[in-house]
């Protein structure tokens, strides 16, 4: 997908999904994300009554110094929802993002990183989608649309008040055991976190980070009984 296929894309045309041309490392997370099943994601899938507010963010995958890496953002600590924590970019799911079943979640995606993080998103080429999952706590039904960083474009805060901090992580940091923990959160539930770039990563944006290392084969046997509190810098 070229630049200038991708800039009419997001003006008007449709948003495509394109394994052409991908890295060869990226290829067991190709793999991954075209056979994993939902359950093997998370025991929280969408209600089938269809209830729940339809949300897209992008899991982008770059080529940085230390060679392969994901972009997060860090949410500010004002917002309602999942306020302080570590993600990746993405949002609910606007009126001008279009249709959730054509490419409305892929739109969105993209649009949310860009207001979030001031990604270019011409030089991103999305490459699959991961089964919707679903957030109790707020009442979110998210797809996970990948996505390959091949122009990389400079990034930031955007809004201060919606992002803290934006970053990018080196996946041999994400994939290093000294790195990794369980996190026991209030209501008891137990899940992987990641302590990385001076940030604790938990909930269902490293749930989701930690299925994606196992099923592409690269992660590392890790202490799951190394737990860090929530509240970890204080």
């Amino acid at each position: 997908m070229t630049r200038a296929s991708n800039e009419s894309n997001m003006q008007g045309g449709p948003v495509v999904l394109s394994k052409e041309g991908l890295p060869e490392w990226l290829d067991p997370v190709v793999h991954a994300v075209e056979t994993v099943q939902p359950l093997q994601l998370s025991r929280f899938l969408p209600p089938e009554n269809g209830a729940g507010r339809q949300s897209a963010v992008l899991i982008l995958f770059g080529e940085g110094e230390r060679g392969p890496e994901l972009l997060l953002m860090e949410r500010a600590s004002s917002l309602r929802s999942h306020a302080g924590q570590p993600s990746f970019p993405g949002g609910a799911l606007d009126p001008e993002d279009g249709d959730p079943k054509a490419d409305g979640l892929l739109r969105a995606a993209l649009r949310e990183a860009e207001e979030e993080t001031g990604l270019d998103s011409s030089g991103v080429q999305l490459f699959g989608v991961l089964p919707k999952l679903y957030i109790p706590v707020s009442g979110f039904v998210v797809t996970s649309v990948m996505g390959w960083w091949r122009e990389p474009s400079p990034v930031g805060v955007v809004d201060p008040n919606e992002t803290a901090r934006v970053f990018t992580v080196p996946v041999a940091d994400l994939t290093n055991p000294d790195n990794r923990a369980t996190t026991v959160h209030p209501s008891g539930h137990r899940g992987p976190a990641f302590l990385v770039e001076s940030a604790l990563v938990w909930g269902f944006t490293a749930g989701i980070i930690d299925r994606l290392l196992h099923y592409a084969g690269w992660e590392r046997p890790w202490d799951r009984a190394k737990q860090v509190p929530l509240d970890w810098r204080s």
